[in-house]
């Protein structure tokens, strides 16, 4: 199979699971706290990885000559930004509808570009400037403005959705000195797990047999979405240019809200569904615009 249309059904595949696991982290908190459920399903994906670390790359990774701290600094890195994406998102369901945490996650393809500007001095395509301020008017018209605790729940998505910019942005810079998806995936897992399991540790109460009753949650979330979805993500980002998997990406947003609505009734009112269609729309804007001009005009 061709490499790039290899990659392009991971980061199809891997927006349809994170999109849906939004319903599963919105269930899976009746028994246990967000930071305990975060850190359960990271640890469950880097044991769903772990088997396939071994078989396919471990013998590999003995074999390169890098800089071990460079290596495990980077997965140290991924792992940090991974808890933070993945606490703010979960927290953020105590406060907010699951159609909101979905989309407004997926603000994170606006950011990595100004991320890029301000702090690798790559230039900005004026087209993102557009898209932020399409994103500002389609979030005014998903938060309900008179509902405080809902707007505290979509603010902690936004803090959320520059974890989410950072983590894709340093993927694809590891990916350029360390090609090798399946060891990134296992242990940015693991570093993530540990991380969250420090606040949960602290602040609430670990059960098992409390775990055991979000089971089926927490399966879903660890297997599939911290573990499979992770794994489909980095080997998108491997073979594809930015724009075009971020898109992709993208796209969990619209799973996340449609799911909600089907198996949560989270109804969405015809001014939610507008906000949805804006925001959706910048981000796509946000990523066509450049692509367009490189082709017609021939800029970088």
């Amino acid at each position: 199979m061709d490499k790039k249309l290899f990659s392009l059904i991971c980061a199809i595949s891997c927006s349809v699971i994170w999109g849906t696991s939004f319903v599963a982290q919105d269930m899976g908190m009746d028994f246990i706290g967000p930071f305990t459920f975060t850190s359960a399903r990271m640890f469950l994906g880097f044991l769903t990885l772990i088997p396939f670390f071994f078989i396919f790359e471990f013998k590999k990774v003995k074999k390169t000559n890098l800089n071990l701290k460079i290596i495990m600094g980077y997965l140290l890195l991924l792992g940090l930004l991974l808890a933070g994406g993945n606490i703010f998102q979960q927290v953020s369901l105590l406060y907010t509808d699951v159609a909101n945490s979905a989309i407004f996650t997926v603000l994170y393809v606006v950011i990595v570009p100004i991320i890029a500007y301000f702090l690798f001095s790559k230039n900005i395509h004026r087209s993102v400037w557009v898209a932020v301020f399409m994103c500002l008017v389609g979030g005014l018209l998903l938060s309900e403005l008179d509902n405080l605790r809902m707007r505290y729940g979509d603010s902690l998505v936004i803090i959320g959705a520059f974890f989410w910019a950072f983590h894709i942005v340093y993927i694809s810079k590891f990916l350029k000195i360390f090609d090798f998806p399946v060891t990134i995936a296992t242990f940015q897992c693991l570093f993530g797990a540990i991380f969250c399991f420090m606040p949960a540790s602290a602040f609430e109460y670990i059960s098992l047999q409390a775990l055991i009753m979000e089971g089926r949650e927490l399966l879903y979330a660890g297997v599939l979405s911290s573990g499979i979805a992770f794994l489909l993500q980095v080997y998108g980002q491997q073979n594809l240019s930015p724009a075009p998997v971020a898109i992709i990406f993208s796209l969990e947003g619209v799973f996340g809200s449609i799911a909600a609505w089907f198996i949560l009734d989270q109804y969405l009112n015809e001014f939610k569904i507008l906000g949805i269609v804006i925001i959706l729309s910048a981000v796509i804007f946000s990523q066509l615009a450049p692509m367009y001009d490189k082709r017609k005009y021939g800029r970088h």
